[in-house]
């Protein structure tokens, strides 16, 4: 292969690539839909949304470009492979939902001093149900692609869009509440409890992107498997310094596991490589390294008195 020749895309890298390109692609369809409607009705509503849903250009843009940069394969200056960009990308976006957050809770609370006036309501009812159902299909799409790929980019993304949904579902009960009552209050009202729950979100992608990229260890259950995996793999007596991390959709494995010492280089080379290739495949994409450490009933009889005392 020349040196300008790079390896196709992966299954899981294609899916990736189509999930964030129709992501950012409706994004910017129906920011533009929203952006005449704002104009048409004169909607303070509808504007914000179409604000919103402009960050979300941002964001699905953010997303595709991740996902396509996470996607090169480690070269010399990146031996580890580029998936942090991934981790990065999420925690912006997950910083973006906050900024929205206080943007829609801010202007919230200005409408409610202030009122509002729209008009050509059925124009804002058409274009917001129509954003309801289309952000909600959109959404579970990437979140199902996402939870398929370990994208945490993606992830984030589907959250921004599902997000879209349910702001767009209350607008949406706003203006049909302004148009049957006349009472210029329900948006402003739904929007600030919507950007509460819209924080709670936004803190949790936050804070899982947050333990990607300080390199936080895979959770409790999974390092339950992986010992288990090597305590019961045959021949292994034991094992210890076991460290993990996770980087993009890519976990990190790495540790010393106690073998006979009459074994021959070639049999514990086997025998590990074996085990290596198991929690690889349990846990794909991933990396395991294990280090090899012949048994020594010293160290052993040390351990053990060290426990005792």
């Amino acid at each position: 292969m020349s040196p300008t020749t790079r390896p196709a895309d992966s299954l899981e890298t294609r899916l990736k690539k189509r999930a964030a390109g129709i992501s950012l692609a409706y994004n910017i369809t129906l920011t533009l839909l929203k952006l005449a409607a704002a104009v048409l009705t004169g909607s303070v509503s509808l504007l914000s949304e179409a604000i919103h849903s402009a960050t979300d250009i941002i964001a699905s843009g953010i997303a595709l470009i991740s996902v396509r940069v996470a996607s090169v394969p480690a070269d010399e200056d990146h031996p580890y492979g580029h998936g942090k960009v991934e981790s990065l990308a999420g925690f912006g976006e997950s910083i973006m939902l906050l900024l929205i957050v206080v943007y829609v809770i801010f202007e919230s609370t200005q409408r409610l001093f202030q009122g509002t006036h729209v008009q050509n309501l059925d124009v804002g009812v058409w274009v917001m149900g129509f954003s309801a159902i289309t952000s909600l299909a959109i959404g579970k799409y990437v979140q199902r692609i996402a939870g398929r790929t370990g994208s945490l980019a993606l992830r984030s993304n589907s959250q921004h869009l599902i997000v879209d949904c349910v702001t767009s579902v209350g607008v949406l009960g706003a203006l049909l509440a302004t148009k049957a009552t006349g009472w210029t209050y329900a948006d402003p009202a739904f929007a600030i409890v919507l950007a509460i729950w819209m924080t709670f979100g936004a803190w949790k992608l936050a804070k899982q992107a947050f333990d990607q990229l300080v390199d936080r260890s895979l959770t409790e259950e999974e390092l339950s498997e992986i010992r288990s995996m090597v305590d019961s793999h045959p021949g292994v007596m034991g094992h210890h310094r076991l460290r993990t991390r996770l980087s993009g959709d890519t976990r990190y494995v790495d540790m010393h596991v106690v073998v006979p010492a009459d074994w021959s280089v070639v049999q514990a080379h086997d025998r590990i490589d074996e085990l290596e290739k198991a929690i690889a495949y349990k846990f794909a994409p991933a990396v395991v390294v294990i280090h090899v450490d012949p048994y020594d009933p010293a160290k052993a009889l040390h351990k053990l008195s060290a426990n005792v005392e």
